[in-house]
């Protein structure tokens, strides 16, 4: 078995190869080829833990469960990282264990790399702006994964800290070769987006349907857990909603306070991402239909990306080998 860290899962695993994995494990979902995938979720003061476990069947298939602690102060109050945690892969043909790697790495990279693919299928592809709100490591993430596959030439970043805005802000527009600024405005920033995209811990709504204009792609990235919430019910009843996984969405995403406000119900779901990726279902169909990808984090794209971490690993004997029967 394989251990390996944070600077290997960041080493090994680039954010255009997580795309492409992501949306690989998407399309296998919708072929049948996937094992769960599940959650368990269990609430912490100031946090809590998740399980999320899945597996993919190919020609060589595999599982991986992930653990997560999910703790928003924990920067502030303890100079710790908000998530921590790991991701153990298997062999699941046989259960052989394979690796055991760092899970913060895997979760961001592969949150944003979902992310890039609802927005293939579901922005405009002329989208030239975006607004992110969270300038957190996903904020940063996130703002990356929009530009790889957008012509994005503007964008607008957004932090209850604005020094932390300010901050993304300079690094991106280094990084990505736009222009990208500290916002303090969320509406004037979200009238000149075409893309939005909220990844904080808020629980309660801060965009509104008014807010928003038409043509615009949101993908809603911060409600991974109950209670937890960015956009209100309307604006979700009211767009084309695309979610990762439906019944998870209606349990942990913003699906669940449509779904409480009575304003639609499961089978008014426009679709999973599976169905848009492998076209039985249509992504974005008119310039000024307004779009939502609700992104509660599925396993499936944990499993997608540790394995390509892993394989990564193998070929370049990156990591360190441990028995754990010895």
């Amino acid at each position: 078995m394989r251990i390996l860290t944070r600077g290997d899962v960041l080493e090994l695993l680039t954010l255009r190869d997580c795309i492409v994995a992501v949306e690989d494990a998407f399309r296998l979902h919708a072929e049948g080829r996937t094992l769960g995938p599940g959650v368990l979720a269990v609430p912490a003061e100031g946090g809590g833990f998740h399980v999320k476990a899945a597996g993919l069947v190919g020609e060589r298939s595999y599982f991986a469960a992930k653990t997560n602690a999910n703790f928003p102060d924990n920067a502030r109050r303890y100079g710790l990282p908000t998530i921590q945690g790991t991701v153990v892969l298997a062999d699941a043909r046989t259960g052989e264990l394979l690796a055991v790697m760092d899970s913060g790495s895997v979760t961001a990279l592969r949150t944003g790399a979902a992310t890039a693919v609802a927005a293939k299928f579901l922005a405009r592809p002329d989208a030239r702006s975006a607004t992110i709100v969270g300038c957190g490591v996903q904020g940063e993430i996130q703002l990356g994964a929009i530009a790889a596959v957008l012509p994005l030439q503007r964008a607008w970043v957004l932090d209850t800290d604005h020094a932390r805005a300010e901050g993304l802000a300079a690094r991106a527009q280094a990084n990505l070769g736009i222009r990208v600024e500290a916002g303090k405005d969320l509406r004037s920033a979200l009238r000149g987006s075409d893309v939005c995209v909220t990844c904080t811990p808020s629980r309660r709504p801060f965009v509104s349907r008014d807010d928003v204009a038409a043509g615009t792609f949101i993908a809603a990235v911060g409600a991974d857990h109950r209670g937890k919430q960015e956009l209100e019910p309307t604006l979700v009843a009211s767009s084309t909603l695309v979610v990762d996984v439906l019944e998870q969405c209606a349990e942990i995403g913003e699906l669940q306070h449509v779904l409480a406000a009575r304003l639609m119900t499961r089978e008014q779901v426009h679709a999973e991402l599976a169905d848009v990726v492998t076209g039985r279902r249509p992504g974005r169909t008119q310039d000024d239909e307004i779009t939502i990808f609700d992104s509660s984090g599925t396993a499936l794209q944990d499993v997608a990306a540790a394995v390509v971490v892993y394989e990564h690993a193998r070929a370049t004997g990156r990591g360190t080998d441990v028995t754990l029967d010895a």
